[in-house]
């Protein structure tokens, strides 16, 4: 029984029509608890859906910690033990605790975490473990985390580089060191935001130099994430291949 709820909710098997019938029940409510977050106000259709929901969530929390020891491989308590401290049962807690508090109105520590509202903006990152395509680009980041390692290294450097020239040639335009590594920053992207800006002809040069090879920064990760997206679908394909072959 236990490997079973563990096939429905945590083993990726495209196959099993009842995990699949499951992430789209899971991704239904995720979007659910969503919603209101667009809205200031506070309706009572909302609070009856976020009850609804974080049982619905605290319910997949316990299935997952309930078969924590199937999922590391390991029968023993240090895998129950292990369980509440991976990323995604973090994430999953903090989504939970703000409804928590709609439940039980007593505990004024979780009357104070209800005020972060904006902690329910957690639960999109749950949809990484219940979207197929979420997963694909996932395995591409794991697979290509070196490659992106090196660009973000890259760019932290540029960026750095860029405030501290712009910052000793136009020291009147940027009130901090901050402030020009957020035009750094803004400059990279590309994004030209217009908030902070230099004036004299110097500061300008150096924002055209930053932008372009901004520009061709920006461009290295998107590349670098392409290949891998094709590579990992290929994978996919040629594994659903070889099922239907054996099957």
């Amino acid at each position: 029984m236990r490997k079973r709820i563990f096939d429905i909710v945590s083993a990726s098997n495209n196959n099993d029509k009842a995990r699949t019938v499951y992430d789209s029940l899971m991704i239904i409510v995720i979007s659910l608890s969503i919603i209101p977050l667009a809205f200031k106000q506070e309706y009572a259709a909302f609070i009856v859906t976020d009850k609804i929901c974080a049982a619905v969530f605290i319910i997949d929390y316990l299935l997952r910690w309930a078969t924590a020891d199937i999922k590391f491989g390991s029968r023993s308590v240090v895998s129950f033990i292990r369980y509440p401290f991976s990323p995604m049962a973090i994430i999953d807690l903090l989504s939970i605790l703000p409804s928590v508090t709609v439940l039980n109105q007593g505990f004024k520590l979780l009357r104070i975490i209800r005020m972060l509202r904006a902690l329910r903006v957690l639960r999109a990152f749950k949809f990484l473990r219940y979207s197929k395509n979420a997963e694909i680009i996932m395995n591409v980041f794991k697979r290509q985390k070196k490659a992106l390692s090196y660009v973000m290294v890259l760019a932290l450097g540029y960026i750095v580089i860029s405030a501290l020239i712009v910052f000793n040639v136009e020291p009147e335009s940027f009130d901090s060191f901050f402030d020009a590594v957020y035009w750094a920053t803004v400059s990279l992207t590309t994004m030209g935001y217009g908030d902070i800006y230099p004036v004299t002809t110097t500061g300008r040069i150096v924002t055209m130099v930053s932008s372009i090879f901004g520009i061709a920064i920006i461009a290295l990760p998107a590349g670098i994430i392409t290949a891998g997206y094709m590579s990992e679908i290929g994978n996919v394909s040629k594994d659903e291949n070889e099922d239907e072959k054996s099957e």
